[in-house]
């Protein structure tokens, strides 16, 4: 071995430097995407159900003495949605009772909540078009999953409530 070889470094030799900088380049690219994911998740979702889970569990028995009745009732509901626009679209809802007869003097209410955004939800105002139809135009509602909850109300109380996924395309 001469003088010269002696001195050469090995070009492909890794040294401390080198893993140092691998090290902090691989997690300065983690730490960047984890923060990155935190702020979109946390930006996305309000985290927020209920305000007060107490108060949620404390009407849990009413809701079930609710729907004991409700199925009392024998009611076939049935509900419609259709796009009118590219944004807009029309809610129709069929109310009988459990023989067929068309219900009426019946108030109808419809929301469409978001799965994800309580902010973009939607109520309709349903009107009564004959023959137990109440009909609703809907200005504003965004394409994707989404959930109908709706209540019937004859004088003055509740008497009917449904909550049905469904999906709204383009």
């Amino acid at each position: 071995m001469t003088m010269a070889q002696s001195n050469m470094k090995d070009p492909k030799a890794i040294t401390g430097k080198t893993v140092l900088a691998w090290l902090l380049g691989f997690f300065g690219v983690v730490f960047t995407a984890n923060g990155i994911f935190l702020y979109l998740a946390l930006g996305s979702f309000p985290g927020v159900v209920v305000d007060s889970s107490y108060e949620a569990g404390q009407t849990y028995n009413q809701e079930i003495a609710a729907a004991k009745a409700q199925a009392g009732l024998g009611w076939q509901v049935s509900s419609e949605i259709a796009r009118t626009s590219h944004d807009g679209a029309k809610l129709v809802v069929t109310a009988m009772d459990a023989q067929g007869t068309p219900l009426y003097g019946i108030a109808v209410n419809a929301a469409l909540r978001h799965p994800a955004q309580e902010n973009e939800d939607v109520t309709a105002v349903l009107r009564a078009d004959g023959g137990g139809r109440y009909i609703g135009e809907i200005d504003k509602l965004a394409s994707g999953n989404w959930t109908l909850v709706l209540e019937i109300e004859q004088d003055g109380t509740r008497r009917f409530k449904s909550e049905n996924r469904l999906f709204i395309g383009d």
